[in-house]
């Protein structure tokens, strides 16, 4: 029968995205999530002590004389104390928590972890071609040996001559480059049937690893010298995010730092149920993780009642694969 704390763990397993500070490592919010959830575990009620039965010998006294008479003997139900906590130790000594596509430390945004058998589907999910958004906050006049405004400055540039239209034109044609590496990491026959309906349905993308492509790109505040893009891709890292800033600053024929990378959706998680530094807590974690098993449900209901001929992408092959 299960404790419980066993029964607690359960209902922990699975899929769920905190928000990832700037300037906090990875690791660090990894391992805080896991002290808490072994706190949480720990302060879960223990289940009653198993009864034993013992024979106990008293001797019997005679009530006039008090002079003892024999031996009785008596069974009693006392607890187990070979099963109490404070003898066997506390149930979990350690709860693995899976870290999904990381963050480096000055970047911030969702960041999808797993416990227990939500491992298994954190790696089924990034066996799909898992689309990631990103906030960027660059500034132009400004060139780093790093990409980053903390970097040490290699060079100052103007950046007057920068106009919003001049941007948008550059976002264009670099997001007309990686379509075009898209394609030819897709390994589709680009004249075949197939890839027609993969484009209309939006499936279609690299097979394997790649490099990093980015499939969406545009400007969504412009107030020079600063600005903001939003960015969607696949493959990347945070790096590569803050060379692309550098590189438009190239082809402005200027220069430009990344400010800040922030990661605002990965697949089907989002910015807005992302659990805060004061929420990694037990509790939270397992509601986090219901809603996640509730809506796996809800997708699996919904692609049933389409039909098998609708094509699965993204998170919904998580939820297959399960």
């Amino acid at each position: 029968m299960a404790t419980p704390a066993i029964r607690m763990f359960r209902r922990l397993e699975g899929l769920f995205c905190v928000y990832k500070p700037p300037g906090v490592h990875w690791k660090l919010v990894r391992d805080t999530i896991e002290t808490h959830l072994l706190t949480g575990l720990k302060a879960t009620p223990a289940a009653p002590l198993p009864q034993a039965v013992r024979f106990l010998a008293r001797r019997e006294a005679d009530a006039e004389s008090g002079a003892a008479k024999g031996l009785v003997v008596s069974a009693l139900s006392l607890p187990a104390l070979s099963k109490h906590p404070l003898v066997t130790g506390p149930e979990f000594q350690h709860v693995k928590v899976g870290v999904g596509h990381r963050l480096d430390a000055p970047s911030s945004g969702v960041l999808v972890l797993a416990i227990g058998n939500g491992n298994r589907a954190l790696h089924n999910f990034y066996s799909t071609r898992v689309t990631r958004d990103y906030t960027l906050e660059g500034e132009f006049g400004t060139a780093t040996h790093d990409f980053s405004h903390t970097g040490r400055v290699v060079e100052k540039s103007t950046y007057d001559h920068i106009t919003q239209d001049k941007l948008d034109r550059v976002l264009a044609m670099l997001q007309g480059v990686n379509q075009k590496a898209l394609l030819m990491y897709s390994k589709v026959d680009m004249r075949s049937q197939e890839a027609y309906e993969l484009a209309a349905r939006g499936l279609l993308g690299p097979e394997g690893k790649s490099a990093p492509i980015l499939t969406g790109l545009r400007c969504i505040h412009f107030q020079p010298p600063n600005f903001t893009l939003e960015v969607q891709c696949l493959n990347e890292t945070q790096k590569y995010l803050r060379k692309v800033v550098h590189e438009i600053g190239l082809e402005l024929r200027s220069t430009a730092v990344c400010k800040g990378v922030r990661r605002t959706r990965e697949g089907h998680f989002t910015l807005q149920e992302s659990l805060i530094r004061h929420h990694w807590t037990a509790s939270d974690v397992k509601q986090a993780v219901g809603k996640y098993h509730a809506s796996k449900k809800s997708r699996k209901s919904a692609r049933t009642e389409q039909g098998p001929s609708v094509t699965t992408s993204g998170h919904d092959a998580i939820a297959a694969g399960q």
